[in-house]
């Protein structure tokens, strides 16, 4: 596997709020400058700045908890909601009027906010890489040069954009051609905006060709397509991109299903209603489960009480890790042996380009609802039909070969390449 040799050297930010900025910023660490700064509690911060984004990721991950709370949990969720809501994408129109939030924030910037970050990381004179708006943002307007900006999902608020974007020098890195569509909506510059995907691991695509993408696929699929609908329409295909020339294909292990808690912590219960309903599946060794509690000691312990009560504490495998770069690379290693992807339609989505077919959960937040209209578009996704019929509705796509079919679909439609290029962006930068 390649890595960019080590004197190719960059500013790597990201922000602490959920796993998704972080996630981002992962795929870097080789080239990041000292080490990858984390904006809102790393060392280098001043009191002052840590109190504003403690205050804000408190905020975030207590509303996304209330959710799922009657009444006025719900009516304040979607207050916060309607404050961070996306235009509609159609008809195509000018949006780069800035907002009451893009307003604030650059008065939030001028008032100090990311001030010590900025300073620390004006020497030396690096490009500089952010997985967050906000720092971005605070760079280009106290007069850093090189600042590339990672959009972490597939369409985005105003507020990741400037309030005058015509005069911002920052290069955004788009994940999917929808977000570069509404960057260029915002009022970003076409020459700003470049199409690269979102930044995966090596350790799960590989190298240029996606060789580790191919390999895992080619055993992927044996699970996903259990009677052989999928590969008996493409098994040309199948034979001339991954060298599968069988269409009975062994089966090397149990249909394995990953279901992903996000980094708020909600929708645990999610994943004990998956265990609940395949219980005789996992008996009878056909499925296998992993519940990802992430970097969470509270979902890890909800996890193994509730497999405990179920008798299944030996049966199902718990995914935690105490940080999160830790949990980054156990999760890489879960991935690869990985059939089936639950999750709610966050940063995840874009793994989909790994061949991985993606259900999703209900989604929290304007963002994760383009998300996950995206994985659909791409032929990826698979909305979370009612949990009591899982049993049911589980195994009446996989034996249609449409798991497969989805497989496949997220690897030729989706981009896997956005490590690569944003590297090779760099490169061209320091």
């Amino acid at each position: 596997m390649t890595t960019p040799p080590t004197d190719e050297k960059a500013w790597i930010v990201s922000v602490d709020m959920g796993y998704g900025h972080q996630r981002a910023a992962y795929p870097f660490r080789d080239m990041a400058h000292e080490r990858i700064i984390t904006a809102n509690n790393d060392q280098i911060i001043s009191p002052r700045e840590r109190r504003y984004w403690e205050n804000a990721r408190g905020f975030y991950e207590g509303i996304s908890r209330l959710k799922n709370l009657p009444l006025f949990g719900r009516r304040l969720f979607n207050l916060y909601d309607r404050l961070q809501s996306i235009s509609p994408f159609f008809p195509f129109k000018d949006l780069s009027k800035p907002t009451l939030a893009a307003l604030f924030l650059r008065r939030k910037i001028r008032k100090g906010l990311c001030a010590s970050l900025v300073e620390y990381i004006r020497r030396p004179s690096l490009p500089i890489l952010t997985t967050h708006f906000i720092p971005a943002l605070a760079a280009d307007y106290l007069g850093l040069e090189n600042v590339f900006c990672v959009v972490t999902d597939t369409d985005i608020n105003r507020v990741w954009v400037s309030a005058h974007p015509q005069k911002s020098r920052i290069i955004y890195l788009a994940p999917s051609r929808h977000a570069q569509t509404r960057l260029r909506q915002y009022g970003i510059p076409a020459e700003r905006i470049v199409m690269t995907g979102f930044p995966l691991p090596d350790e799960l695509t590989g190298d240029r060709e996606g060789s580790l993408i191919k390999h895992d696929l080619g055993a992927r699929l044996p699970q996903l397509d259990p009677k052989g609908a999928f590969a008996a329409k493409y098994l040309p295909i199948l034979a001339a991109t991954l060298g599968i020339d069988n269409v009975n294909l062994p089966v090397s292990r149990p249909l394995t299903i990953t279901y992903m808690v996000g980094g708020a912590g909600a929708q645990r219960e999610i994943g004990i209603g998956i265990v609940k309903v395949l219980r005789e599946h996992l008996n009878r060794q056909e499925v296998r489960i992993n519940l990802v509690a992430g970097i969470r000691m509270d979902v890890h312990n909800y996890f193994r009480s509730e497999l405990a009560d179920l008798g299944l504490a030996d049966s199902v495998e718990i995914v935690y890790a105490p940080g999160k770069f830790k949990y980054f690379a156990r999760m890489d290693e879960v991935l690869r042996v990985t059939d089936i992807l639950w999750t709610k339609p966050s940063e995840l989505t874009f793994y989909a380009a790994l061949g991985l077919p993606i259900i999703t959960s209900p989604p929290v937040g304007a963002h994760e609802k383009e998300n996950q209209r995206w994985l659909q578009h791409v032929g990826a996704g698979f909305p979370q039909e009612n949990l009591d019929y899982l049993n049911e509705w589980l195994f009446y796509v996989l034996d249609s070969g449409k798991f497969a079919e989805a497989a496949w679909d997220g690897h030729m439609n989706a981009p896997f390449l956005g490590t690569w290029r944003i590297r090779d962006i760099l490169r061209g930068h320091s």
